[in-house]
């Protein structure tokens, strides 16, 4: 429960495809349910921690933190525009991998995390996969939001169009095919 004894979604975003429809969906999920969403977008310095911890050329952390708060706030005013979510809503910057950013903040057994199931294709396995962790090491229930077909679609175009194979206009409508 949150400090007003709301339930809490809590809901990993970043801006990708992915995040955006599990924010959406943890607004549903929260509007059904009465909860508090809190949005978190985990960040880390440029080449990580260790390696920020030892340049002499570092940017300031502050100015890292601040970019990363500003990225959410752009992500959100993507997601909501000037209306927001229509519930209870945070946003959080939290300094840290992505996986136990989330599973941190969702500490609680009666809080429900949020998140888009990650790519699928030949590149998942390149990346550590922020579900995975999340699945296997949070207290709380996990709802995992697949990608869109739509998303599938428009990578599958990417590759057709990166590759130099033609493509007809008419495969892009509904009709079309």
């Amino acid at each position: 429960m949150s400090s007003d004894g709301r339930a809490r979604a809590v809901v990993g975003v970043s801006g990708s495809p992915g995040s955006m429809a599990a924010l959406h969906r943890a607004v549903r999920e929260a509007r059904r349910s009465d909860a508090e969403v809190l949005a978190v977008l985990a960040w880390e310095p440029p080449g990580g921690e260790l390696a920020h911890g030892r340049s002499m050329l570092a940017p300031p952390v502050s100015g890292l933190r601040r970019d990363a708060a500003d990225r959410l706030l752009a992500v959100l005013d993507s997601a909501f525009g000037d209306t927001g979510p229509g519930v209870a809503f945070q946003g959080l910057v939290v300094r840290g991998s992505a996986g136990r950013a989330l599973v941190e903040t969702a500490d609680r057994p009666d809080d429900l995390l949020v998140i888009g199931a990650g790519p699928r294709g030949p590149f998942r396995g390149l990346f550590p996969s922020v579900t995975r962790y999340c699945v296997a090491h949070a207290a709380c229930p996990v709802l995992t939001v697949p990608p869109s077909p739509l998303e599938g679609e428009l990578a599958a175009l990417h590759r057709r169009i990166s590759l130099g194979r033609a493509v007809d206009a008419r495969e892009l409508t509904e009709g079309g095919g």
